[in-house]
């Protein structure tokens, strides 16, 4: 499906803004099939980031959910991302002003990213991140919230197709931080 030509920004929307072209949808996730990695490269999958953002903390969560789905008692990873708009402050616009329909691409306050994992005995696990649009100090545990929070936030409801006790139960607290590699189970 297209994306209608008057809701499309064009690339010149990002040129000389200061802004990345940060992916939602992260293309070292998508390197199975040409066709997928090549998706993640239209504008569709592409968000306004500040570049030490971008090119810092993000990255480095992408890593980590990546090392995350490398373990052996992980089955399966899903991966949510949506930006965050906080209508309380000024909202930064980027475009082309010369565009014919005047298309404009606002740029998000932070980025929620929901990683949800099925171990290999079948228990769910879930961690939400939310992280402001801009250079980061802080380590990546410091910026896991509630996911029934991060919904609120949003707008919207995060895995809600999957039913039942063990969602809820994981919904409703902050994940700890996961080891990168396979010395401990996913267990709290």
């Amino acid at each position: 499906m297209r994306i209608p030509y008057r809701f499309r920004a064009s690339l010149k929307a990002f040129v000389g803004n200061g802004y990345d072209r940060g992916h939602l949808v992260a293309s070292a996730n998508s390197d199975h099939r040409h066709i997928e990695n090549s998706e993640t490269f239209l504008l569709s999958n592409m968000s306004p980031q500040e570049p030490d953002f971008n090119r810092k903390i993000w990255r480095k969560l992408e890593k980590a959910v990546r090392k995350l789905n490398e373990r052996d008692d992980v089955l399966e990873t899903y991966v949510l991302t949506c930006p965050v708009f906080d209508f309380d402050k000024p909202i930064t616009l980027i475009g082309d002003r010369d565009d014919r329909y005047g298309i404009n691409v606002p740029v998000p306050h932070a980025f929620v990213k929901s990683v949800l994992t099925e171990g290999m005995n079948g228990k769910l696990k879930l961690w939400t991140f939310e992280i402001p649009n801009e250079e980061q100090t802080k380590p990546l545990k410091d910026f896991l919230v509630v996911t029934y929070d991060a919904e609120q936030r949003v707008g919207g409801r995060f895995w809600d197709r999957i039913s039942g006790r063990d969602i809820h139960d994981e919904k409703v607290k902050k994940g700890k931080m996961w080891l990168s590699d396979n010395r401990r189970r996913l267990t709290s």
